[in-house]
């Protein structure tokens, strides 16, 4: 048996409180097809621990996208992005909370998913890294406002040569917010940078910003301008490093609220961390 066919299962707890038939399911299906080490951490730390000890075998995570987004993390911390290739099967209280996973293109339901993690390929995906090093797979929301309706995701050239960016992509209709037209405190006053090109000032106040990896190797950055009466089109560009800086404010990347901050950086990591997708 290869190193590919030995699986760490790592059943995160609020899927096993959630819906445990799902995750019986799930590990039906991986033992079946490989050989199988099952974790059932009870805390982050232990989460954490699995993962770091997993030795030669591939990680597989049972859980909502509070736990992709940990593995992530850990990952990252630990460097070992680049060598580990991460699988996940969905499993949450609701549809939401796997709204990124599926975004990303892992199949609903613990069947199908588990048999991609048999059955598919890794993809590599990118990745933004803030410069106090933490990692963003989603967006980066600012104000941190709730998901909602989606945003135009515009044309990427590179979906065209590689056809599983679309499904990066789909990120876009699936996470994008169209900041409210009522912010909490009204509208934000800040400076957006791309690659060091001023899109927005400090004397042009902003509903919202969106900053979300693009594939590619680069951001989206999509900014509102705040309007009075006729509507005021985004400001779209497309950046390798993004800055947003100003009076303090919040955002929300991925699902963690940060802040305040009076700035903070975000660089594209090209093709950083592996999904199993299927093929």
């Amino acid at each position: 048996m290869s190193a590919r066919d030995q699986l760490l299962v790592v059943i995160d707890p609020v899927a096993r409180r959630t819906d445990g038939e799902s995750v019986r399911i799930a590990k039906d299906v991986l033992g079946a097809g490989a050989g199988v080490r099952v974790c059932l951490p009870e805390s982050p730390e232990e989460f954490t621990k699995a993962l770091v000890r997993r030795g030669a075998r591939r990680p597989v995570v049972v859980g909502d996208d509070a736990a992709l987004l940990r593995a992530v993390s850990v990952l990252h911390r630990e460097r070992a992005l680049a060598s580990a290739v991460l699988s996940v099967v969905p499993v949450g209280s609701a549809a939401s909370a796997v709204r990124l996973a599926r975004a990303l293109g892992v199949p609903a339901g613990a069947v199908a998913a588990a048999r991609a993690v048999l059955e598919g390929a890794p993809r590599r995906l990118d990745l933004l890294v803030d410069d106090r090093d933490g990692v963003v797979v989603g967006d980066v929301l600012i104000p941190p406002v709730a998901a909602g309706s989606g945003l135009d995701a515009g044309a990427d050239g590179g979906a065209e040569r590689h056809p599983w960016l679309r499904t990066c992509q789909s990120l876009v209709r699936t996470l994008a917010v169209r900041p409210s037209r009522v912010a909490a405190g009204g509208p934000s006053r800040l400076r957006v940078e791309a690659d060091g090109v001023t899109l927005v000032d400090l004397d042009q106040p902003v509903e919202g910003v969106r900053v979300r990896p693009g594939g590619a190797g680069f951001a989206r950055v999509e900014v509102h301008p705040a309007s009075v009466g006729a509507e005021v089109a985004p400001v779209r560009a497309r950046a390798r490093s993004v800055t947003v800086s100003g009076p303090d404010f919040r955002y929300r990347a991925d699902a963690v609220v940060t802040g305040p901050v009076r700035s903070r950086t975000w660089h594209v990591r090209a093709q950083a961390w592996g999904l199993v997708l299927p093929r």
